[in-house]
């Protein structure tokens, strides 16, 4: 806890003593700021953080970001939390540099902040609420096609760029893990550069060049919404499973053709509720947000804090037939 916000607090504190309500009695104000508004993800998100108000009471969810995805939208949204004195800003940043020196002046006036989905330089912050972890995602997509293949068989990979940080990063966690799939062959790795002609092209390869071929891993938006396309002009719905990561909206008709039997990818609402946990948590000195720190996320269990003040939520949601109608319509 930070000196000005211990001042704060003893402020408060004072004026409860001299007849005013206590600060118990207040609700605890969280700013839920998205990178734009009119956005579906993070509409679902406010959702998710407004049932973790019901649940935690006496607290006040303000959804609110700028009307286009700049930093400078931000800020000014940012500027006037401040203004309006909230307990807590959580925010998706645009830019992680460019938001942080209005996000150090929010934590000088004594409140929270945090950053979620998408990160702020470490000096803007408090902590940082990662989606998921690279080591859980590349568990999942090799699970995705395992799951589907409990006999084995050959996958193949459909990344974006063969220089993607993350895309690479995630298959180097893929394959610590195919120690436990030996009878799951990952025969090629291709790359559509994130482009969708291109990614199509290459699905197309990779199932002439193996036509035993049993799956298609694409842990990127584009390529898997490509290879899916792909599939299904091959007439291989069915033969070849495509899976990886993806967007429910852009995935829901490759899930019902079959030409994808399931798919990851976080969830907004749960994202949105862990959010608004932690924010609480750190506004009211329940927890600090300190290297190894434990806080509890109610109904989605608990994070850890690694030596950056990072911490990761879960592994990524899975969507099938089960919930592809629930959330296609959401992002």
């Amino acid at each position: 806890m930070t000196l000005t916000r211990r001042f704060a607090i003893g402020l408060g504190l004072a004026a409860s003593l001299t007849g005013s309500t206590a600060m118990a009695q207040d609700n605890v104000r969280i700013a839920l700021v998205a990178k734009s508004l009119g956005n579906g993800f993070f509409e679902a998100a406010a959702r998710g953080a407004e049932e973790a108000a019901e649940e935690l009471g006496n607290t006040e969810i303000i959804y609110t970001g700028p009307t286009s995805t700049t930093a400078e939208g931000q800020i000014e949204v940012i500027n006037s939390l401040i203004a309006q004195r909230v307990d807590a800003i959580a925010i998706s940043a645009n830019d992680p540099d460019a938001v942080a020196p209005a996000l150090q002046k929010a934590m000088q006036r004594g409140i929270t902040v945090i950053s979620w989905d998408s990160g702020v330089a470490p000096e803007g912050r408090e902590m940082h609420l990662a989606p998921s972890s690279d080591e859980l995602i590349g568990q999942t997509i090799i699970k995705l096609a395992a799951d589907q293949l409990p006999d084995g068989g050959k996958v193949a990979l459909l990344s974006a760029t063969s220089t993607s940080t993350n895309q690479n990063t995630w298959i180097e966690e893929m394959n610590k893990v195919m120690d436990q799939y030996p009878d799951i062959e990952v025969v090629a790795t291709v790359y559509g550069d994130d482009l969708a002609d291109k990614s199509y092209r290459e699905a197309q390869g990779l199932m002439q060049s193996y036509p035993d071929l049993d799956a298609i891993i694409a842990p990127t938006s584009v390529g898997i919404v490509a290879a899916a396309q792909a599939v299904q002009d091959a007439g291989k719905v069915g033969e070849v499973n495509v899976t990886g990561l993806g967007l429910p909206s852009e995935m829901a008709g490759a899930v019902e053709s079959g030409a994808s039997k399931s798919f990851a990818i976080w969830n907004p609402v749960d994202l949105g509720y862990t959010t608004a946990m932690i924010a609480h948590a750190l506004a009211t000195d329940a927890a600090e947000a300190e290297p190894g720190a434990e806080i509890p996320t109610g109904r989605m269990g608990s994070v850890t804090l690694d030596d950056s003040n990072t911490a990761a939520m879960s592994e990524p949601f899975t969507y099938d037939s089960s919930n592809i109608d629930e959330f296609k319509s959401i992002f």
